[in-house]
């Protein structure tokens, strides 16, 4: 692993930062020398937050060129140590989901792929508003440690192929620094910081290639196609860049994904997948993007032959036990996971039931991320303990058809006031029509400049 040179020596030569932001505010493209200068003032503190502030505001205005993108987020990646794997022997790769409701890919991922003979060191977050987020599922698992440091994050991947852990404070520090920042400064929402963001620590992990998932719809970040398809542009063309294999899915979250929410719940329905079951949708999402991973990792020849290998891994148990491998060794009761109904139960549960006979047309999928949140399964302030038992189970998806009194769905909660709250918003969420709407593309499409890579087989 690389760590970050001293830069305090360069700092005589180093451009003056109001000079950088009055470039930028003014509509011109930064040096990558003037955007070096200011992620090393970042990460050494030795630009006060109030000048870094000015920066980010000017960036959201007036936007980043792919350069500038590309020179972020490489000064990004090296502002801390970038692991090397290379040791293995094998290809490395992982995935990123930019975040939904339901969206518990990432469980299944890491041990279908390791157990196909890739390594997967995944590096993961939390929950962010209300979408889940897969440390928090993780740690549902009695016992589950994200927390490792990277000689035995290292150790992990040797022995089994596969580690799930958080952010540790060596990687890209000068992310969590602007992270911070943007949260306070009204400048979350630039896809140009949200490309450096996400692939400067996608990238200290040292990887080959990135599969990325990026979402649109009600539940998703990105609303707008066209806004998601200009992010997954983006973060491709800044991996390529930095000479990784790369693709990016546009993924429907118009609705939930799977028919459980919330953490412990989630878990749950990974394990029914793995098992060979699960819901369609989650199924079918998952061995899509297993497949591009098996193919981004020159495992297999196409993404059909990875989808089929995927396929195989889940019909021959060797998925599953991969999955009690990395739960075992990362400390968690293996008991709960080779019996579900052992994980964390919420007191009580109560169903929401359909007003009038139809079709389920529409559910507000940020809504009933936001149901989740509310009952304790997120975070309504960064403080805030996460309950690892409450959520939702779906009994309707867009398109079913309903009777009036029918359960559309069943809340599962410890609190009485939480849960009369979540049951509110649930009923808000489903809207029952006459006729059954047309049926969304799980893939909407697929985004890729790498010749090698074959495009089409799967939209």
């Amino acid at each position: 692993m690389s760590k970050p040179d001293s830069h305090k020596s360069s700092h005589a030569h180093a451009p003056r930062t109001v000079d950088v932001i009055r470039k930028k505010r003014d509509g011109h493209e930064l040096s990558r020398e003037e955007i070096e200068s200011l992620v090393r003032g970042v990460t050494d503190n030795s630009i006060p937050d109030y000048q870094v502030s000015a920066w980010l505001m000017a960036a959201l205005i007036r936007g980043l060129s792919k350069a500038e993108t590309a020179a972020l987020t490489e000064g990004m990646l090296h502002s801390g140590e970038v692991l090397d794997f290379s040791s293995l022997g094998v290809r490395t790769v992982d995935k990123h989901s930019t975040g939904g409701v339901g969206d518990k890919t990432s469980l299944a991922l890491a041990p279908i792929v390791a157990a196909g003979g890739l390594a997967v060191p995944m590096i993961s977050g939390r929950g962010l508003g209300h979408t889940g987020g897969t440390l928090d599922k993780l740690e549902a698992i009695p016992g589950f440690n994200v927390k490792m440091p990277v000689a035995r994050f290292r150790e992990v991947l040797a022995k089994i192929g596969c580690a799930m852990i958080g952010q540790t404070a060596e990687i890209a520090p000068a992310d969590r620094k602007l992270y911070a920042l943007r949260d306070v400064t009204g400048t979350v929402e630039s896809p140009y910081l949200i490309c450096a963001s996400i692939m400067s620590k996608k990238l200290a992990e040292g990887i080959d290639g990135l599969v990325l998932d990026v979402k649109t719809g009600s539940g998703a970040f990105m609303k707008s196609e066209a806004d998601a398809v200009f992010l997954a542009e983006l973060m491709v063309d800044t991996g390529e860049r930095m000479g990784k294999r790369m693709v990016a899915l546009i993924t429907d979250m118009d609705q939930p994904l799977g028919l459980k929410i919330g953490n412990a719940l989630e878990v749950e329905e990974i394990v029914e997948l793995l098992e060979g079951g699960g819901p369609q949708d989650l199924r079918d999402l998952t061995v899509e993007l297993a497949g591009w991973m098996f193919h981004v990792g020159d495992r297999t020849k196409s993404v059909e032959e990875g989808k089929a290998l995927t396929e195989e891994l889940i019909r021959s148990g060797k998925a599953l036990e991969k999955f009690y491998a990395m739960v075992e060794i990362q400390g968690g009761d293996i008991a709960t996971v080779r019996d579900v109904k052992l994980l964390p139960k919420a007191a009580h549960t109560m169903d929401v039931l359909a007003h009038e006979n139809g079709f389920v047309t529409a559910i507000a999928c940020e809504q009933v991320g936001t149901a989740c949140v509310i009952l304790g399964g997120g975070r309504e302030r960064q403080e805030d303990a996460v309950d690892p038992a409450v959520g939702l189970v779906l009994h309707r998806k867009v398109g079913d058809r309903v009777k009036k009194g029918e359960r559309l769905a069943t809340i599962h909660y410890n609190s009485d006031t939480r849960g009369q709250r979540a049951k509110k918003l649930m009923e808000e969420s489903y809207h029952v029509g006459a006729a059954a709407p047309a049926k969304r593309p799980l893939v909407h499409r697929v985004i890729q400049k790498d010749k090698s890579l074959h495009k089409g087989e799967t939209t």
